[in-house]
This record gives C-alpha cells, sequence and structure tokens, in this order.
C-alpha cells in the first residue's frame, strides 16, 4: 500500500513518526507538501500535480494540514477524495473543526457536553454577553486563533470588556466562554482513532498560565481512560466526522466539556505522556478500512 502523508515539513516529529510507522508495515511512504500541490481539474479526470509529477498509485492520505493554510490544505484533501483515495480526515470535516463557531454549533446538536459560549461580532452590549456566560471571569477566543494564541482569561467584567472590544474594533469575531474554576489550569486530550480512544493525556499549564497548551511550555501526564471522557471524545469526534482526531476536554462538576476538536492532533506530547505508539494504532486503522473496502468491492 502506498500513503502519503499531507505535511510541509517532513521534520515534524508526527510526519516522521507516521512514515516510520507506515514503513515498519511494510508499506511505501512518502511526505507530500500539500502547499506545493497543484490540482487538475479534467472532466472525469480529476488528478494532483507535485513537483511537476501526477501523483499516482496512492491508495490512502493521511492529512497534516496547518490552521494557516485550512483552505487550500482542504482543497487538495478533496481532490484526493474525488479520486477516490481513502483519508484519514475528510475534506470536510477539516473545515469543520478549524470553524470554531461551526464546531461548537454542530456539537451542540449532538449533545455534546460544551461550557457555554456566546459570539460576539461588533456587540453592542458587552455586559450582557458577559453575564450570559455566568459573569467575569470568563475566558475570551479569536475563532481563528490555534494552540493557546487568541486565547485570553478576564478576571473581571472591566477585563472582560476591554479585550473584547479590542478584538472587535480590529474587525475580529470572539467567543466568550464561562470559565471553569473546577477545571484548576487543567484540560484532557483524548485521542480518537476510528471508533476508539487509544489513548489520554491532562496537560497543565505552567505557573500562572491558564492555557494547557504543550507548545506554550504545558505538562502532559496520562491518565485513565474513564466512560464519561470516552464518550465525550467518541461523540464529538463522530459529530464533526473526524476518523482521527484529538479531542480537548475541562472536566467539570457536570462532565467533560469539550473546548476544541483538532483534526491534525500533535503525536508527541500524546506518544511521550502515554507511551503509546499511536502512529502505528494510525496506520492500522487505514489498513483496515482499505481492506474492508477491497472486501465491499469484492461483494459487488
Amino acid at each position: 500500500m502506498k500513503i502519503a502523508i499531507l505535511s510541509a515539513n517532513a521534520k515534524l516529529y508526527s510526519t516522521k513518526r507516521l512514515l516510520e510507522a507506515a514503513r515498519v508495515q511494510g508499506h511505501e511512504a512518502v511526505v507530500v507538501d500539500h502547499q506545493k500541490c497543484q490540482v487538475v481539474i479534467e472532466n472525469d479526470r480529476p488528478a494532483v500535480l507535485y513537483q511537476n509529477q501526477v501523483l499516482e498509485g496512492i491508495d490512502a492520505i493521511i492529512p497534516r494540514i496547518g490552521a494557516s493554510v485550512t483552505d487550500y490544505g482542504c482543497a487538495i484533501v478533496r481532490q484526493f477524495e474525488m479520486m477516490k483515495v481513502f483519508t484519514t480526515a475528510k475534506s470536510q470535516a477539516i473545515g469543520r473543526a478549524r470553524n470554531k463557531l461551526r464546531s461548537l454549533q454542530i456539537l451542540s446538536k449532538a449533545g455534546v457536553g460544551l461550557p457555554k459560549t456566546v459570539m460576539a461580532n461588533h456587540p453592542k452590549d458587552v455586559k450582557q454577553l458577559i453575564e450570559l456566560v455566568g459573569g467575569p471571569p470568563v475566558v475570551i477566543k479569536l475563532l481563528e486563533g490555534t494552540q493557546g494564541i487568541g486565547v485570553v482569561l478576564a478576571e473581571t467584567a472591566k477585563a472582560a470588556k476591554s479585550t473584547i472590544e479590542a478584538f472587535t474594533g480590529l474587525k475580529q469575531n470572539v467567543l466568550v466562554q464561562e470559565y471553569i474554576a473546577e477545571s484548576k489550569g487543567t484540560d484532557v486530550r483524548a485521542f480518537v482513532v476510528g471508533n476508539q480512544v487509544v489513548g489520554v493525556m491532562q496537560r497543565q499549564g505552567p505557573e500562572g498560565e491558564f492555557r494547557s497548551n504543550l507548545h506554550r511550555g504545558g505538562k502532559a501526564v496520562a491518565i485513565d481512560l474513564t466512560p464519561d471522557i470516552e464518550q465525550t471524545a467518541l461523540g464529538a469526534a463522530r459529530a464533526l466526522g473526524l476518523r482521527v482526531a484529538g479531542v480537548d476536554m475541562l472536566l467539570s462538576n457536570r462532565g467533560p466539556l469539550v473546548m476544541e476538536v483538532n483534526s491534525s492532533p500533535g503525536l508527541e506530547g500524546i506518544e511521550k505522556a502515554t507511551g503509546r505508539d499511536i502512529a502505528t494504532d494510525i496506520i492500522h486503522y487505514v489498513e483496515e478500512k482499505i481492506r474492508a473496502d477491497e472486501t465491499d468491492m469484492v461483494g459487488v
């Protein structure tokens, strides 16, 4: 089987691990920079060009699409879908997950636990927005922020008002969310592959930092998978249509609350925290789906 890992940086831990795992399992694996791909649109003959050559013989792709190139990355994934190539993350699912408001709307409809959230778009009454999520402190997020960037904890109503007005003054839409005090600066990431949670870690932000992202100096430790965490993570990934996902949750007094679902979750933190070879889990999942598809074709 030939697997293409769509990644803009072949040196990244996740990209290298997936490449290694695929090759160990006996597959041909290549890294394809989706930013340098071209789409060829022709009647009944969709194709992807890379390094001046048509990509042929690809059985599956594993998208690792950066947030800054979501639209173009999704276009490349969509082209592979038109070519009947299996993908661990469909273009529509990636787009849904990257749009914070849209993803929360989908998760809410699916009955997944969420922090109380309101959207601000040049609000006339900031005070009402703050009150709607239970008053200060509140968490204020840019719709386009990633890895903790564009996320602010406002301790007071005055600070929240100033932050919201500053963001909206820059023509930025923001989400205002309730602050889950009982999480105590920690969150949980559950890593979903197919219909299984293959690893769970708890992340703790550095002293004085409420954001627990590992990119911002957070620490991670493995924790046990509980039924509540498993149900919430699988439900969130399923609702957004993601086959491989990192589901970030806060553990609240009313159960796990989903903050975000990552369509290109990093492997380094979760593998080091849990000691599990999650890259191989992903490759096994690809193998399983390809075999199932081949069996279905034989039965037609």
